[in-house]
């Protein structure tokens, strides 16, 4: 009974017990691990600053699609996780590496907004003092794919 009582889902007093990393849709690949998270999403705060973030899963998409898209970022607690799925298929087309974080409410905080937020690209510009930072967080992500 105490089982049932844990596991069913209209016991919702319960669920909130489960720890993050069992929320975490196994399609959501590759995740990074916690000390890369809070380098990518220190790297995203920066990129807002400089202008060189687009926020939102149709909006990363046009990134990839206009080419000018350096990484995509995105949140493996997003529900349901296949909206977002067409973003490693398109990144990979167009060689761009991508990498999922644990949560949407910390990518959204890191994007510099209050609300949470499933995908963002941090996009290229010449002569951008983020270069050097945004190579080595790419090669990261990438080491990651292998």
């Amino acid at each position: 009974m105490f089982l049932f009582s844990t596991l069913h889902p209209s016991n919702q007093k319960h669920s909130s017990r489960i720890s993050q990393t069992e929320q975490v849709n196994p399609k959501a690949y590759p995740l990074a691990d916690a000390q890369l998270s809070i380098t990518i999403l220190d790297l995203i705060q920066q990129a807002a600053n400089y202008k060189q973030l687009k926020k939102g899963a149709n909006e990363a998409t046009k990134t990839l699609n206009r080419g000018i898209s350096e990484f995509v970022v995105m949140a493996a607690d997003t529900e349901p996780l296949e909206i977002l799925l067409h973003l490693p298929l398109l990144a990979e087309d167009k060689n761009v590496p991508y990498v999922f974080v644990p949560s949407k409410q910390a990518l959204g905080r890191a994007c510099g907004v209050t609300r949470p937020v499933i995908a963002c690209s941090v996009t290229s510009n010449e002569g951008s003092q983020l270069k050097s930072q945004i190579q080595q967080l790419k090669d990261a992500i990438e080491k990651l794919l292998i």
